[in-house]
Parts: C-alpha cells; sequence; structure tokens
C-alpha cells in the first residue's frame, strides 16, 4: 500500500522537476534575447543600418535642393555678417 501511494508521487515529482527544467531554458532564451537587444554594439549597428535605409530611400534630387538651400543659408549669413 505505501508503493501505490508513491508511485503518483514520484511521476508528479518527474513532472515537476520537467517543468523546471524547461521554464529554466525558456527564461535563459528569454535573457539571451534581451542581451542581444540591448548590447550597445547591436544597438549602434541597428541604428546605423536604419540611417543607411533612410537614406538611400530618399530621392537624390531632394538631397542636391536641400543642400543647395543650406549652402545659399551659409553664404547668405557669411555676406550679412561681413557687411554688419
Amino acid at each position: 500500500m505505501a508503493g501505490e501511494d508513491q508511485l503518483p508521487k514520484a511521476i508528479a515529482q518527474e513532472t515537476t522537476i520537467s517543468d523546471i527544467e524547461q521554464a529554466r531554458e525558456d527564461l535563459a532564451r528569454t535573457i539571451d534575447a534581451i542581451t542581444d537587444k540591448v548590447s550597445p554594439a547591436n544597438v549602434a549597428r541597428k541604428t546605423a543600418d536604419k540611417l543607411r535605409q533612410r537614406v538611400q530611400a530618399v530621392d537624390p534630387k531632394l538631397a542636391a535642393a536641400g543642400a543647395a538651400v543650406v549652402v545659399a543659408g551659409v553664404v547668405a549669413l557669411v555676406v550679412w555678417r561681413r557687411r554688419r
């Protein structure tokens, strides 16, 4: 009779141990994913990739026009300061 009572407990204990091991593996994967996501090197690389994509998506004519406006503004500022 005592052996019959211990059999379900042993199965329950094995199941609990298996559940704990699975939870540990899941937690380890989650921690690795978080570490990878917030790593300064990875954040810098991802940011640089996003910036590259944005720059490639900009129309070259629009970029040239923007640069021309900036240059014209700087020239106007220099001329205005010299006349003052």
